[in-house]
């Protein structure tokens, strides 16, 4: 099996004060979050909040007939479940393992607990709600009205920040669930950014060759996201 990651490695728990770490410490549970797993599905009660450390998950908006968009991604940034805080014991998304790694959970009456001390846990969980809050709104602007290819790209980046790695273990049919477009499109696309030398793409796996061409390549969405991450949520602290 392989060990435990630092759950120092989220950047949240990271930014917490040393009390707030302190009480946390002994409560957080290391989970393995294999590709695929989904942690909720629309309308289930939440029972634990999730921070993901060397995974990413994608939170997914799940139409009647089956087919899904992702809103948003959750990695190493951030926490998944923000609606048990936000007023909601449920949520209508599905938050679905897009990159197999680790990750904490913690009680869902213990986050609460903390969230009603109104101390700087609320504070640093709202600055990051807002924040995923921009990434939503990002998307659905980002889909209606540029390119598969920028989307590709913007989607590509958003997913680098929050590994440690060049490298992103998902298949073409996981990307293309996940922009909600067809599969042949995602194909396309990246054949277009592999001929063009910003990526290589073997079955199941994208490796980063040239990030600033890919940086250049995205559309404007990708900065917008980046900028209110950086500016919302304190640089972790060093322990």
């Amino acid at each position: 099996m392989p060990s435990a990651s630092d759950p120092l490695e989220n950047h949240l728990l990271a930014a917490l004060p040393e009390a707030e770490w302190a009480r946390w410490a002994s409560q957080l549970e290391v989970v393995d979050m294999p590709l695929g797993a989904v942690l909720y599905e629309p309308g289930s009660r939440l029972a634990h909040v999730y921070f993901p450390t060397t995974s990413i998950v994608s939170l997914l908006y799940v139409m009647e007939d089956g087919a899904s968009a992702e809103i948003a991604v959750v990695g190493n940034d951030g926490i998944v479940g923000i609606s048990l805080f936000m007023g909601g014991e449920s949520t209508p998304s599905r938050a679905l393992v897009q990159s197999a790694g680790q990750g904490y959970r913690l009680k869902a009456e213990v986050m609460l607990q903390e969230f009603n001390r109104a101390g700087p846990v609320l504070h640093l969980l709202l600055r990051y709600t807002q924040a995923l809050i921009t990434q939503m709104a990002q998307t659905a602007v980002c889909n209606r009205h540029h390119s598969l290819d920028q989307q590709l790209c913007r989607w590509l980046l958003l997913s680098l920040d929050r590994l440690h790695t060049q490298d992103l273990v998902m298949t073409q049919e996981l990307i293309a669930n996940m922009l909600g477009v067809r599969r042949e499109g995602v194909t396309e696309a990246a054949g277009r950014l592999q001929r063009d030398g910003l990526i290589q793409y073997r079955r199941g796996h994208i490796t980063v060759i040239d990030r600033v061409k890919l940086e250049q390549r995205t559309c404007e969405c990708y900065a917008v996201v980046k900028k209110e991450y950086d500016r919302l949520l304190p640089l972790p602290r060093q322990r």
